[in-house]
């Protein structure tokens, strides 16, 4: 995703700030202090935190005070994390170290760093946290390949980390945070920080469990439709991912026909848009797909997103190097997330709202938990009928979701092994999704807890909040701020 710096945030910010919707002057001044008080919490959380308690959020429009709730909860769970929990990469993981992240990692850090870092491994080792015992073999492995090409002082930092890693092999525990002091409750903060302060992980659980049932009997529902029906439903994904009619040529031509397709599952959604939002932005319907430049295919990036700027339309530039690993049946759903009804639809309107980057910070689920609604949307709408084959694509995209979440929940909640884990997907999926192959979106889950739990409890929070409601004024309320957390879409939808 290409995000907007916090530079041009705030500029978006203070222009939100200056709309005629801002009749009193009165009005006008307390939000120029509340946007100056979130500014400075931003860089003291506590001082910031007592100074935003003083702001009556009813009092406020309704994109102001997304912000201030936003910001006030946010700032509450990092002061907890802080205090509580004060390791690894705040926020983010408990880990300083890992196999990809480090100051050892990056070619221009300086020794002092490495040697900075090396002395805090030590100290948390002696609070307990220490990296699960695959990903500590394979950190050490590589800080030993790149001590084998360092010189001078950045050897030595690199030998002394080597020393500091295998002092800590015999204790090194299995994967989750629930083997780490006080785990569950840091999990459960995490989950607060991106998602939302009413999400209980037991009952979000419960909830993907029962969505896990739902899509795999669609699932088979369909594979019987298309005369598939012996094995698991992952056998017989894995079979259809093989199946030569799907598959594109492995040349330019075969990449060029798997866009073309992408533009024309685009165009197809296209008309249906006005049913399910009103009038959109231009910026948010002119959009498409596009093939990634050789070099940057050569270069193992991945799909990313251009949001529409100026004259310049969005894209979606799809990462097609595996071509082969792309069946067409996969595509439709992938358009929906990635492009209309999802990303290209909330991003721009987003950009449009400016919330303040504290918000941004602390509703970061809900991106992702938009795109995946937007899947469902689509399905629930009629995109796949007379389609089994995407509508197969598309249960496959919601079980992906579906069973990294249980993973999340599972491995750092629920003692669950990674060959436990390998076993449930393999059997569920048979494919890994294109970008994510089972053993690096393990190791994800592992480094990061609660964020594909975070992004599930968001989708799901939307998914519910869209029944028995009339979908323009819905999508409306919920767009036209900007992201939020779970426990404050109500106030959206109640302001609009």
């Amino acid at each position: 995703m290409i995000a907007l710096s916090r530079r041009s945030m705030l500029a978006g910010t203070a222009a939100a700030l200056a709309l005629p919707r801002i009749g009193l002057a009165e009005e006008h001044g307390e939000l120029q202090r509340l946007r100056a008080a979130l500014d400075d919490a931003a860089e003291d959380r506590a001082a910031g935190l007592e100074r935003l308690a003083r702001f009556d959020a009813a009092q406020l429009p309704a994109s102001a005070r997304l912000d201030l709730l936003a910001a006030r909860s946010g700032l509450t769970v990092d002061l907890a994390l802080a205090r509580r929990f004060p390791f690894g990469r705040a926020g983010r993981s408990p880990y300083l170290v890992t196999p990809n992240s480090g100051a050892w990692f990056r070619p221009d850090s300086s020794a002092a760093a490495i040697e900075n870092e090396t002395r805090r491994l030590a100290d948390e080792a002696r609070s307990g946290i220490l990296l699960p015992q695959h990903l500590l073999a394979r950190t050490l492995a590589a800080v030993e390949a790149a001590a084998r090409v360092a010189t001078g002082p950045r050897a030595a930092a690199l030998s002394a980390l080597m020393t500091a890693l295998r002092s800590q092999t015999a204790k090194a525990p299995p994967p989750g945070v629930s083997h780490l002091p006080g785990g569950t409750d840091y999990f459960v903060l995490l989950l607060r920080r991106s998602a939302g302060d009413d999400i209980d992980p037991a009952q979000l659980r419960r909830r993907l469990e029962a969505e896990e049932a739902r899509t795999l009997a669609q699932a088979e529902r369909l594979f019987h439709q298309i005369g598939m029906r012996k094995g698991s439903v992952g056998e017989r994904y894995a079979t259809l991912w093989r199946a030569p009619r799907w598959l594109y040529t492995d040349d330019d031509a075969g990449r060029d026909r798997a866009i073309a397709d992408m533009n024309q599952m685009l165009d197809a959604a296209l008309p249906r848009l006005r049913a399910w939002f009103g009038p959109l932005p231009a910026a948010a319907l002119q959009v498409r797909a596009a093939r990634m430049p050789p070099a940057e295919a050569a270069a193992g990036k991945q799909g990313y997103r251009m949001l529409p700027e100026g004259a310049r339309p969005g894209r979606y530039v799809a990462d097609l190097k595996d071509i082969r690993r792309r069946p067409r049946w996969t595509l439709a759903a992938v358009v929906h997330h990635e492009l209309l009804p999802g990303h290209m639809v909330q991003l721009p309107l987003e950009a449009l709202a400016a919330p303040h980057p504290l918000r941004i910070e602390y509703a970061q689920a809900f991106v992702e938990g938009w795109a995946i609604y937007a899947e469902q949307l689509a399905a629930a709408n009629g995109v796949y009928r007379g389609d089994p084959y995407g509508a197969l694509g598309y249960c496959h995209w919601r079980l992906f979701r579906i069973e990294r979440a249980l993973a999340d929940l599972g491995i750092h909640l629920g003692g669950w092994s990674l060959d436990k884990t390998l076993d449930r997907w393999r059997n569920t999926l048979g494919e890994p999704a294109y970008f994510a192959p089972f053993a690096t979106d393990l190791d994800r889950i592992v480094l990061e807890p609660a964020v594909r739990a975070g992004e599930a409890a968001a989708w799901l929070a939307i998914e519910d909040r869209a029944r028995r409601q009339r979908l323009q004024s819905f999508h409306h309320a919920l767009l036209a701020h900007g992201r939020v957390r779970t426990d404050q879409m109500r106030d959206p939808l109640d302001a609009a």
